[in-house]
């Protein structure tokens, strides 16, 4: 999360707004924003957007981490000093049924994370957010790591919870061109989210259209999900970077470049339909 002093809110809120509604040009009517708890989440800031651009914004709850729960967290819940209920299945749920901070809007989906290994921390988020879905029916996304071929791990884990595969979307899947995994992934039941487009440094677009249009030859447009993972702000690198090491990286990328190419490799229109649309709402 930012500090005070490299923040300016003003700026920021602006900024967002010039990018969303440049987004708003291409035709996207809905975006799905999966910020949660770990990632800097502040939903009024979301909402303070969204009165400036038109469009429908869903945002998410659930707690992002590689490593350690929070420290509030250590403390609270199953095993812990101070013991008690699993806390942040109670909040998860609160923010879904509720709203989130008091402030009445609800999340509509849950989003927890895995990288490269299983740790104690992630397992017991990957937990909590698995037992919020039983209780609410919410769909889950996760941020996996395609390499370290962990969407297999998440889905083993949400599926010991009794979490319907149909409902999850693995993060990321994208980064990777490799066939037998993502058969794997939607063998089991989940959509891949082929959601970096633009990220080149991970994955060139060429490789990722070509992946895509594989998938869509093969008769699974309706098994996938198609996106960005872009944002309006990241201060995880210095400001200016990301325009250097990864320049393509922006909302209006897949509509202006990626979709484009996908049509031209030979994914109709009607797939990609699906793909940006039914299968999100499904």
């Amino acid at each position: 999360m930012s500090t005070p002093e490299n923040w300016d809110e003003q700026l920021r809120v602006d900024s967002a707004v010039t990018r969303l509604t440049a987004l708003a040009e291409t035709g996207v009517s809905t975006i799905v924003d999966p910020t949660v708890i770990g990632l800097g989440s502040d939903v009024r800031r979301v909402a303070a957007v969204n009165e400036r651009v038109d469009r429908n914004i869903i945002v998410a709850t659930g707690l992002y981490t590689l490593a350690d729960v929070p420290d509030y967290f250590r403390y609270h819940g199953p095993g812990t000093l101070l013991g008690g209920p699993e806390s942040m299945t109670d909040l998860f749920v609160r923010e879904l049924t509720k709203g989130i901070a008091g402030t009445g809007i609800k999340a509509a989906l849950l989003k927890c994370a895995i990288e490269d290994e299983l740790t104690p921390g992630v397992e017991r988020v990957m937990r909590a957010v698995a037992r919020a879905h039983l209780r609410t029916g919410a769909p889950i996304t996760v941020h996996t790591s395609a390499h370290a071929l962990t969407g297999l791990t998440a889905q083993e884990i949400l599926r010991s919870e009794g979490v319907d595969l149909g409902a999850v979307v693995i993060g990321h899947s994208g980064d990777t061109s490799e066939p037998d995994y993502l058969h794997r992934l939607i063998d089991n039941g989940s959509y891949p989210g082929m959601d970096r487009c633009g990220l080149d440094i991970l994955l060139p677009t060429d490789q990722r259209v070509a992946t895509d249009a594989t998938l869509a030859r093969q008769g699974l447009a309706d098994r996938m999900v198609l996106s960005h993972d872009a944002s309006c702000h990241i201060d995880w690198i210095p400001p200016g970077v990301r325009e250097q090491i990864a320049p393509n990286w922006h909302y209006t990328h897949l509509h202006d470049h990626v979709l484009p190419a996908l049509l031209q490799a030979g994914v109709t229109q009607v797939q990609l339909d699906t793909m940006l649309v039914d299968n999100p709402r499904r």
